[in-house]
Protein backbone atom coordinates (compact mmCIF):
# COMPACT_ATOMS: atom_id res chain seq x y z
CA UNK A 1 0.00 0.00 0.00
CA UNK A 2 1.43 3.68 -1.08
CA UNK A 3 1.54 5.63 1.79
CA UNK A 4 0.45 9.31 1.80
CA UNK A 5 2.45 12.03 1.04
CA UNK A 6 3.07 15.48 2.90
CA UNK A 7 4.11 18.92 1.19
CA UNK A 8 6.44 21.71 2.77
CA UNK A 9 4.74 24.54 3.20
CA UNK A 10 6.11 26.70 0.11
CA UNK A 11 5.78 30.68 2.22
CA UNK A 12 8.05 28.85 5.04
CA UNK A 13 10.63 27.21 2.12
CA UNK A 14 10.89 30.49 0.50
CA UNK A 15 10.74 32.77 3.13
CA UNK A 16 14.03 30.83 5.00
CA UNK A 17 15.49 30.54 1.56
CA UNK A 18 15.26 34.11 0.79
CA UNK A 19 16.45 35.33 4.76
CA UNK A 20 19.40 33.30 4.11
CA UNK A 21 20.34 34.50 0.93
CA UNK A 22 19.50 37.98 1.03
CA UNK A 23 22.21 38.29 4.56
CA UNK A 24 24.97 36.50 2.12
CA UNK A 25 24.30 38.94 -0.42
CA UNK A 26 24.63 42.17 2.03
CA UNK A 27 20.79 42.98 2.26
CA UNK A 28 19.70 41.73 5.49
CA UNK A 29 16.32 43.15 4.76
CA UNK A 30 13.06 41.04 6.97
CA UNK A 31 11.67 38.44 4.75
CA UNK A 32 7.80 37.75 6.28
CA UNK A 33 4.57 36.45 5.45
CA UNK A 34 2.55 39.50 7.00
CA UNK A 35 3.18 43.16 6.66
CA UNK A 36 5.01 44.23 9.96
CA UNK A 37 3.50 46.67 12.31
CA UNK A 38 5.77 48.96 12.52
CA UNK A 39 6.62 48.76 9.19
CA UNK A 40 10.49 49.21 7.75
CA UNK A 41 10.89 50.96 5.07
CA UNK A 42 12.63 47.68 3.04
CA UNK A 43 10.78 44.79 3.22
CA UNK A 44 10.09 41.14 1.53
CA UNK A 45 6.78 39.82 2.16
CA UNK A 46 5.87 35.85 0.73
CA UNK A 47 2.22 34.72 0.20
CA UNK A 48 1.33 31.73 -1.23
CA UNK A 49 -1.34 32.22 -3.46
CA UNK A 50 -2.60 28.89 -5.20
CA UNK A 51 -0.89 26.48 -7.08
CA UNK A 52 -1.83 22.50 -7.40
CA UNK A 53 -0.12 19.46 -7.03
CA UNK A 54 1.58 18.41 -10.10
CA UNK A 55 1.69 14.39 -9.21
CA UNK A 56 1.88 12.02 -6.90
CA UNK A 57 5.05 13.59 -5.11
CA UNK A 58 5.53 17.01 -6.37
CA UNK A 59 3.83 20.12 -5.66
CA UNK A 60 3.85 23.32 -7.54
CA UNK A 61 2.48 26.11 -5.30
CA UNK A 62 1.97 30.04 -6.59
CA UNK A 63 3.62 32.67 -4.70
CA UNK A 64 3.40 36.22 -4.37
CA UNK A 65 6.58 38.38 -3.49
CA UNK A 66 6.00 41.62 -2.49
CA UNK A 67 9.27 43.78 -1.88
CA UNK A 68 8.91 47.20 -0.42
CA UNK A 69 11.97 49.84 -0.28
CA UNK A 70 12.39 53.34 0.91
CA UNK A 71 12.20 54.42 -2.90
CA UNK A 72 11.18 53.37 -6.24
CA UNK A 73 14.56 52.73 -7.06
CA UNK A 74 15.36 51.21 -3.55
CA UNK A 75 12.05 48.94 -3.95
CA UNK A 76 13.27 47.77 -7.80
CA UNK A 77 17.15 46.85 -6.31
CA UNK A 78 15.61 44.61 -3.93
CA UNK A 79 13.68 42.99 -5.94
CA UNK A 80 15.95 42.33 -8.97
CA UNK A 81 17.73 40.58 -5.73
CA UNK A 82 14.55 38.34 -4.87
CA UNK A 83 13.94 37.62 -8.56
CA UNK A 84 18.22 36.46 -9.27
CA UNK A 85 17.89 34.63 -5.70
CA UNK A 86 14.41 32.56 -7.27
CA UNK A 87 15.77 31.64 -10.08
CA UNK A 88 18.65 29.79 -8.46
CA UNK A 89 16.58 28.08 -5.87
CA UNK A 90 16.42 24.46 -7.60
CA UNK A 91 18.39 21.93 -5.64
CA UNK A 92 17.92 24.22 -2.23
CA UNK A 93 18.60 22.18 0.75
CA UNK A 94 16.23 23.40 2.86
CA UNK A 95 13.69 21.29 0.69
CA UNK A 96 14.10 19.50 -2.56
CA UNK A 97 13.00 22.37 -4.98
CA UNK A 98 13.39 20.88 -8.53
CA UNK A 99 12.40 24.21 -10.21
CA UNK A 100 11.15 27.22 -10.20
CA UNK A 101 9.09 29.35 -12.82
CA UNK A 102 8.01 33.16 -12.93
CA UNK A 103 4.41 33.61 -13.89
CA UNK A 104 4.45 37.72 -13.72
CA UNK A 105 7.44 39.33 -14.11
CA UNK A 106 7.85 42.34 -11.34
CA UNK A 107 5.27 45.28 -11.96
CA UNK A 108 5.51 48.30 -9.53
CA UNK A 109 2.29 48.22 -7.18
CA UNK A 110 2.24 50.97 -4.79
CA UNK A 111 1.11 49.92 -1.32
CA UNK A 112 -2.40 50.98 -1.51
CA UNK A 113 -2.53 52.71 1.95
CA UNK A 114 0.47 53.80 2.41
CA UNK A 115 1.72 54.71 -1.26
CA UNK A 116 5.20 53.18 -0.43
CA UNK A 117 7.09 52.07 -3.35
CA UNK A 118 6.65 48.33 -3.91
CA UNK A 119 7.10 45.83 -6.70
CA UNK A 120 5.66 42.31 -7.47
CA UNK A 121 6.06 39.36 -9.34
CA UNK A 122 4.56 36.02 -8.73
CA UNK A 123 6.63 32.58 -9.30
CA UNK A 124 5.46 28.89 -9.03
CA UNK A 125 7.99 26.70 -7.33
CA UNK A 126 8.01 23.09 -7.34
CA UNK A 127 8.34 21.31 -4.39
CA UNK A 128 9.08 17.68 -3.52
CA UNK A 129 6.58 15.80 -0.90
CA UNK A 130 7.65 13.29 1.78
CA UNK A 131 5.87 10.14 3.12
CA UNK A 132 3.80 10.82 5.73
CA UNK A 133 4.99 8.18 8.69
CA UNK A 134 2.90 6.16 9.96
Amino acid sequence: MRRPIVFPDATAVVVAYLRAGLVEHGQPVPVVTRVPNPRPARFVRIERIGGMQLDVVTDRPRLDVHCWGADEGDAWDLTQIVRALLGDVRGWRGATAYDVAEVGGPNLLPDPETSSPRYALAVEIALRGKSLAT
